[in-house]
């Protein structure tokens, strides 16, 4: 057991966990034991910048010598341009890689929402492991949608048992056993899908517990469940860096308040903008930015009422061109609305 200082830069010839043997006494097969280490949480990161992609890039391959557990692909957004969809082991991992691009590199990002990978089955009997919610096919050709489940194992006391229980419920938790460790301390087992827990779980367990909660998971399969792609749309244009999968039961609610917080965050416009959350081709919910209008018959007093209406009508008419041709800015905190709807 050690480590090897060596010139070699690129860090995909040589891995964390691979044999190294003298060249005139080779090994006849690699030491067994270590297993390479898989990411379960994925979230995109993007320059704010366009023409940083390739410092990003350097900066992540930079990263990735002393960190093997992190993982990046180049993938694109309408919204955010070019980037990388990069695969962290949790939250934790996620914002140190962000608060180290900063520190090391001065690399400002922009991070999209976190999710999990899922496994995808077309009707054909296909199989396909989805990280992103765009990588998902048309839903005519999916047969169903397989999600990642954990054992979580939560060691708390007695006095906090009822609001952890809720807690795991609304995450569409199973309840396996409980067991009184010593004292007044007792041990908790659930079945939690991976996708509930990787936002805000800890935080909310933190909570309700005062801090008197341990938590710890490993993962234990891939289920069934009847999840939907929800995508947000502004003035018609999907937004593929607010897409989510979700279940279907909670995308409604989740919609609605997602197009809600979108409204406080987006700064208003010269035109109206329409935020909607939508599964498939079907509208769940929908907000509405009013537009920054200029009083533009100030200055008039008395005269005619169809002076005043002449202005008006002009003033439509600028504002529908302008909707034709306006982009809508939608700032850095609005990626991670979905975070904080709480």
């Amino acid at each position: 057991m050690g480590y090897i200082i060596s010139g070699i830069k690129d860090s995909k010839e040589v891995k964390v966990g691979d044999t190294i043997t003298h060249v005139a006494r080779p090994c006849d097969k690699a030491i067994e034991g270590f297993q390479e280490v898989k990411p379960m949480v994925f979230a995109g990161v993007y320059p704010i910048d366009p023409t940083d992609y390739e410092n990003l890039r350097a900066s992540l391959e930079k990263l990735q010598l002393n960190d093997a557990s992190l993982t990046f692909t180049p993938e694109s957004s309408v919204a955010l341009g070019f980037g990388f969809r990069c695969g962290f082991l949790g939250l934790l991992h996620m914002e140190i890689v962000q608060e180290r691009l900063d520190r090391e590199f001065n690399m400002d990002v922009i991070t999209t929402v976190p999710n999990v990978s899922y496994m995808c089955y077309d009707k054909q009997g296909g199989e396909k492991e989805v990280h992103n919610p765009s990588g998902l096919p048309d839903q005519t050709l999916i047969d169903h949608i397989e999600e990642p489940y954990i054992k979580a194992s939560i060691i708390t006391t007695t006095d906090f048992i009822g609001p952890i229980m809720t807690l795991c419920l609304d995450k569409r938790g199973e309840l396996i056993d409980q067991q009184f460790v010593s004292g007044n301390r007792v041990e908790i087992h659930f079945y939690l899908p991976l996708g509930e827990i990787v936002i805000d779980f800890y935080d909310k367990l933190k909570s309700i517990s005062k801090g008197y909660a341990s938590f710890d998971y490993y993962i234990d399969s891939f289920r069934p469940s009847k999840l939907v792609k929800l995508d947000i749309l502004l003035n018609g244009e999907p937004v593929d860096a607010l897409s989510t999968l979700t279940h279907q039961d909670n995308a409604v609610t989740f919609g609605r308040r997602m197009c809600e917080k979108l409204k406080e965050l987006i700064p208003r416009q010269q035109f109206d903008i329409a935020i909607q959350a939508a599964i498939g081709a079907k509208i769940i919910a929908r907000e509405t930015i009013k537009q920054v209008r200029k009083d533009v018959t100030a200055k008039c007093y008395g005269g005619d009422v169809s002076r005043k209406r002449k202005l008006l009508e002009k003033q439509k008419r600028g504002k529908k061109r302008m909707k034709q041709i306006g982009n809508v800015e939608v700032p850095q905190k609005a990626f991670l609305a979905v975070l904080k709807l709480d």
